[in-house]
């Protein structure tokens, strides 16, 4: 029995395709793994316009329309919150502080946080407002 060339079984197997499935899902989880993590979504008061307050060492604290605190997208009670901050102060005694809160928030939860960032010693504190488009 004669064997002709295009009759012979396979040697190998090709894994190109099988990689290249890989590594655009490796990429697709990156991308959606780094857009879900960007803090809690807070609706913003509308304000003029400023120059950003972001530095690369910020804390961001946001306060939900349901009154949840929030730590850098992680939520905390008031006691965390006052624990965590002095901890991040002790290694970075100039941190600078962006408190986003919700518009529908009470007025009491913010003033809170404040307090609690001045309890902790902490002075350079910011408010995040989304600005209004014309001013």
């Amino acid at each position: 029995m004669d064997v002709q060339s295009g009759d012979k079984p396979y040697d190998e197997i090709n894994i190109t395709p099988m990689l290249d499935l890989a590594y655009v899902l490796l990429v697709i989880f990156i991308i959606m793994t780094t857009a879900a993590v960007q803090g809690a979504k807070v609706d913003l008061p509308k304000g003029s316009s400023t120059q950003s307050l972001s530095q690369p060492k910020t804390k961001l604290i946001s306060v939900s329309n349901e009154g949840q605190i929030f730590l850098d997208a992680i939520p905390v009670s008031l006691g965390e919150l006052e624990t965590r901050l002095r901890d991040a102060k002790a290694i970075t005694p100039d941190l600078p502080i962006i408190i986003k809160g919700d518009r529908a928030v009470q007025y009491e939860k913010v003033t809170a946080v404040l307090d609690l960032c001045s309890k902790v010693g902490i002075s350079s504190v910011g408010l995040a407002y989304q600005r209004v488009n014309g001013s």
